[in-house]
């Protein structure tokens, strides 16, 4: 995973020889790592906003819907580790290479996709490149920069890039579907990560470190999440005595039991479980996760209710975020230095209980609310809970860890969150679609039909059908929240962080 170590002077040309002065060089190396982390990133939620175009041209179901944004989450999430460790052993300068190239085809494909499979398939091919493109750019940073004022300010504008994507995303996918076609959320990609490509002639291979790939782990563990997903949106689908439900469910079990059990027998585990011996770090892996799960949910629904309810366009839905990304991005400032005076949990406790009141105030929402009076405050709070969140969590998580598990012990929060958000839209899409159809049957397809054929009054009841859906979820996903919480209280028991200990900040997206 990240390594700390600078290059090897003796076996890598550094980008500072050479005539060029060292700091244009840092410059670029800089602009290269943190355009891959934006792009990376904001692809998480840039398709958020360009859903009902997708599901409307390429006439996905309600329940598959969701996998255009899980599909990239477990395949990132899942194989985030893996990807790490690639970059320790055969060249992080290397690896992210390939990650970029492989995201590139990727957003090719999912742009050029003519059905939903196709745009699926794409979406765990972009996950792939991230997952491997994203732990060596984080590597890159200690591999290219001097320690002190230089790898500092790298740290940060990586951490910004980081805090930023999610909003940008929203922002950028608005944009582009708007003004384009929602195809260029992907083809977006392709002139930015061959810049990034090109820029990569001005990085530093680094060190490279003994061992072998978890491959099998990588195989049973990622497969079995992807089993645990299907199984819980089939059986959402086509009832929980459905055989292939049944079936899905009892494979991934399996496949989770089987990586567990290789994780304790290979001599390099993907994922070690020595990490979880401390109740601490267990604690916060566990409240990330559920906090993931809550706030993937988050943005899914909302982009869907402001298009869908409130008859926004893609553009005003994106601008809809800017509270949001003002609120978290306020609280993760106010929450960094508050953890130098306070142990995390004094700190993540109230910030999740914040964002479960946001969450239970979105569950009020009503086809015909108010942007302004309801939907604005109810982001903002939501916000500024979160941001008081992810930082004590992380340091959390990293509190008291080897030296040698630091960057895994980071890495896997991060995972954490990503599968976290994959498992609860698999449960809360199914539980919105179940509450939605329940009022009015196949409410997502009565929408659409309603507006082609110009009948407002159905026009409204699926509108209303559907609203109630989502409030569903948003007060399940505050129950994500509140158990979050008490996970918080009751096992992360890290004490205040001395001044000048920082966080990662890769867990803000």
């Amino acid at each position: 995973m990240p390594s700390n170590s600078p290059a090897s002077a003796t076996n890598q040309r550094s980008p500072l020889s050479g005539g060029a002065s060292p700091g244009r060089h840092l410059g670029l190396a800089l602009l290269v790592i943190a355009t891959a982390q934006l792009m990376v990133v904001l692809d998480a939620t840039i398709t958020n906003i360009a859903l009902p175009s997708i599901q409307t041209d390429l006439d996905v179901s309600a329940s598959n819907l969701a996998w255009v944004v899980n599909a990239y989450a477990l395949a990132f999430g899942g194989l985030l580790l893996l990807g790490g460790r690639a970059g320790d052993l055969y060249g992080r300068r290397r690896m992210f290479r390939v990650g970029i190239a492989t995201f590139i085809l990727a957003s090719l494909l999912g742009g050029l996709a003519q059905n939903e499979g196709l745009l699926i398939g794409a979406r765990v091919l972009q996950g792939i490149g991230a997952s491997i493109a994203a732990p060596s750019a984080l590597s890159l940073i200690a591999t290219n920069f001097p320690e002190g004022k230089h790898r500092n300010r790298a740290m940060g504008v990586y951490a910004a890039m980081a805090g930023l994507g999610s909003t940008v995303g929203l922002l950028l996918g608005g944009v582009l579907t708007d003004y384009l076609n929602w195809r260029w959320v992907f083809l977006v990609n392709i002139p930015i990560g061959a810049a990034v490509l090109v820029g990569t002639k001005v990085l530093a291979e680094g060190e490279r470190n003994t061992g072998r790939l978890d491959v099998p782990g990588a195989i049973t563990g990622t497969g079995g999440l992807i089993a645990l997903v299907y199984a819980i949106t089939r059986g959402g689908e086509d009832g929980w005595t459905d055989g292939l439900a049944l079936g899905s469910f009892a494979g991934a079990l399996v496949l989770l039991l089987l990586f567990i059990i290789l994780q304790t027998r290979t001599t390099h585990p993907m994922l070690p479980l020595r990490l979880f011996k401390d109740r601490n770090r267990a604690g916060a892996y566990a409240s990330m996760l559920l906090v993931g799960s809550g706030m993937f949910a988050t943005f899914y629904f909302l982009s869907l209710y402001m298009q869908r309810a409130l008859d926004c366009s893609p553009v005003r839905a994106g601008l809809a975020y800017l509270p949001f990304s003002v609120g978290m991005g306020a609280a993760a400032g106010i929450s960094s230095r508050l953890v130098s005076r306070m142990a995390p949990r004094k700190i993540a406790g109230p910030g999740l209980a914040v964002a479960a009141v946001g969450m239970f105030w979105f569950s009020t929402l009503k086809p015909d609310s108010s942007y302004t009076t309801h939907l604005m405050p109810a982001m903002f709070v939501t916000a500024i809970g979160l941001g008081m969140t992810f930082v004590p969590l992380t340091l959390g998580a990293v509190s008291g860890v080897r030296d040698q598990d630091s960057g895994i012990a980071s890495a896997l929060l991060n995972t954490s969150q990503q599968i976290g958000g994959a498992l609860g839209l698999a449960v809360l899409s199914t539980i919105s679609t179940t509450a939605a159809n329940d009022r009015l049957p196949d409410a997502a397809a009565t929408m659409y039909r309603a507006l082609a054929m110009k009948d407002f009054r159905l026009v409204a009841e699926a509108a209303d059908a559907l609203t109630h859906g989502y409030t569903t979820a948003f007060a399940v996903a505050g129950v994500f929240f509140i158990g979050a919480l008490l996970i918080t209280l009751l096992a992360v028991n890290a004490g205040k962080q001395e001044q000048g200990e920082q966080a990662p900040a890769a867990h803000l997206s």
